[in-house]
């Protein structure tokens, strides 16, 4: 009788499954890849941090139109000498879109490209920060 194979199992990782569909995805997609990005809100206004090493000041752009925040450019590829053997670093067009709420003050923007993140701030119009009321007796 013979015994059935041994059989080894991978570890399932479901993060290299994603990578490996957005991978393929990126492909098809006419308006080039997405950066990683990470918003958070504060008291004072909206930050958003997005991952774009490589990218220089002058190939991104940052539009805010009503709520809508836009950040497209491109990280232009550098001319290689050999021949690829692997390859995972993303080139070319690049774009992000959000809609933030409403309570924001869209003449209090500022972008800062430091160190491969591109950081976008928005402030909250006076009205919607928080305010503490003082008790009276």
């Amino acid at each position: 009788m013979a015994l059935p194979a041994v059989r080894t199992l991978d570890r399932w990782d479901p993060f290299r499954e994603f990578d490996s569909l957005f991978t393929q995805l990126s492909r098809y997609d006419r308006e080039g890849w997405a950066p990683l990005a990470d918003v958070t809100e504060t008291e004072t206004g909206y930050v958003v941090e997005l991952d774009v090493p490589g990218v220089r000041r002058e190939d991104v752009t940052v539009d805010l139109t009503g709520t809508d925040l836009s950040v497209t450019g491109e990280l232009k590829e550098r001319e290689k000498v050999g021949l690829f053997r692997h390859r995972t670093r993303r080139t070319g067009k690049f774009s992000y879109r959000l809609s933030l709420p409403r309570d924001l003050d869209a003449d209090k923007v500022a972008a800062k490209l430091a160190d491969g993140v591109l950081t976008v701030t928005v402030a909250k119009k006076d009205a919607a920060k928080p305010r503490r009321i003082e008790i009276t007796a």
